[in-house]
């Protein structure tokens, strides 16, 4: 049998001949399932920021497969790291355990400050965290305790649990009925929560970031709010990070910028550097909720997934990516609030948000796509950016000269 590289080189082409995007679409049109409507393009390689597609053509990635790839695409490190460890030990089920599960919980635990008897759990994405969190609020419930909090624009998943958290009624509709007793508050609106908040609430849960409704930080504040009125009636704090962790924001976690404790954090995306993987950590006594037999996974924290964390997590501490983020997160949403066209530029580290004076963002994003950059419309006038946390400032620069011409032809197609 021929090498990996040789056996991948092959696909689609078996006289050799280079299988174009057109024809890898018309592929994935009649062979996938449609939820994800048609790809804006077939990549087929990528290296740190940039990424290839089957055409030859190549981008700046600015999104990070959805603030994902936080070390960008084929590190060596983690390829490496991960390669030895798949050729070692692949899976080994939940019967057992290996050192790369045990290690990543480790480490997971000491860069988040967690009391002595937290514990984390893993899973492979976030929606399955989210999961987890959601049978966690329940094990706090009672007859009394039954209400379960969120925020209106929260995104917590598609699974159903996650769904009844998430507000977005076109995801939630088609699915109805969903599990009951979840509330969603006005987002931001801490007295709303001090209202809601009492002894028949079971768990309040929060994104310290909105990412998929637009980049919205909580205001300054509202965490400690949170965590003062949950901790005085009984109820747990769960916070979603599993957009905002693993040094996204310019902090191992968006939350320890407010100086608070939760009782449960969601964490997945840039966790594996791209390698699927999902984490719930619990905090002190709640780590005492689930027991033996009450949540399970075959595949999640397997031995792969570990290595593929702790060498993520190796170069973030290593190469002073948490800096970087936070340093040029800041130049660059300052320099996008100079462009015109662009009203506001707000998020934190390298999780940007940015609204324009009109309703073409999906266009803009087309315009970025065939201008080399690849971008994400979270509404009509909203553009996102979750690029890898190594971006370097010349490519942020690139993006900022591009960007004016971008919303120009943006604005014209979408007239």
């Amino acid at each position: 049998m021929s090498g990996g590289a040789e056996f991948l080189a092959r696909l689609g082409s078996p006289a050799g001949t280079q299988a174009s995007g057109a024809d890898w679409l018309a592929r994935y049109g009649s062979s996938l399932l449609g939820v994800f409507g048609t790809p804006q393009r077939v990549l087929v390689r990528g290296s740190g920021c940039t990424v290839e597609d089957a055409d030859g053509n190549t981008y700046l990635d600015l999104l990070g497969g959805i603030a994902v790839n936080t070390l960008g695409h084929a590190h060596p490190f983690v390829a490496s790291v991960v390669s030895a460890q798949l050729a070692t030990l692949g899976h080994v089920s939940n019967f057992f355990t290996s050192p790369t599960q045990i290690a990543l919980a480790e480490k997971l635990l000491a860069l988040a400050g967690a009391p002595d008897g937290s514990r984390v759990f893993f899973s492979n994405s976030g929606t399955e965290a989210t999961e987890a969190a959601f049978k966690l609020a329940r094990r706090n419930g009672s007859p009394t305790r039954t209400r379960i909090l969120a925020l209106d624009g929260a995104f917590h998943g598609r699974s159903m649990g996650a769904l009844a958290l998430t507000a977005k009624p076109a995801y939630r509709e088609p699915f109805q009925p969903l599990p009951g007793g979840v509330e969603h508050l006005p987002f931001g609106d801490p007295e709303a929560l001090l209202d809601a908040v009492d002894d028949t609430v079971a768990a309040v849960f929060l994104e310290p970031i909105q990412g998929e409704a637009g980049v919205r930080p909580l205001p300054p504040g509202y965490l400690r709010r949170a965590r003062a009125a949950t901790a005085e009636h009984g109820a747990l704090l769960i916070l979603d990070e599993v957009q905002t962790g693993i040094g996204r924001t310019g902090t191992w976690f968006a939350h320890q910028a407010e100086g608070i404790v939760p009782d449960a954090m969601t964490l997945a995306k840039g966790l594996g550097g791209g390698f699927p993987i999902g984490a719930l950590m619990t905090y002190g006594p709640a780590s005492g909720l689930l027991t033996a037999g009450q949540h399970g996974t075959t595949f999640g924290g397997n031995p792969v997934a570990g290595a593929a964390g702790l060498a993520t997590l190796a170069v973030l501490e290593e190469t002073g990516a948490l800096d970087n983020a936070r340093n040029l997160g800041e130049l660059l949403r300052a320099g996008l609030a100079a462009v015109p066209g662009v009203v506001e530029a707000r998020g934190a580290g390298l999780l940007v948000g940015f609204d324009l004076d009109g309703g073409y963002a999906p266009a803009a994003v087309q315009a970025a796509l065939n201008a080399g950059f690849i971008i994400n419309s979270t509404s009509e006038r909203t553009l996102r950016l979750a690029p890898p946390l190594i971006l370097t400032r010349p490519q942020a620069d690139s993006f900022l000269e591009a960007l004016p011409g971008i919303l120009t032809t943006a604005q014209g197609a979408a007239s």
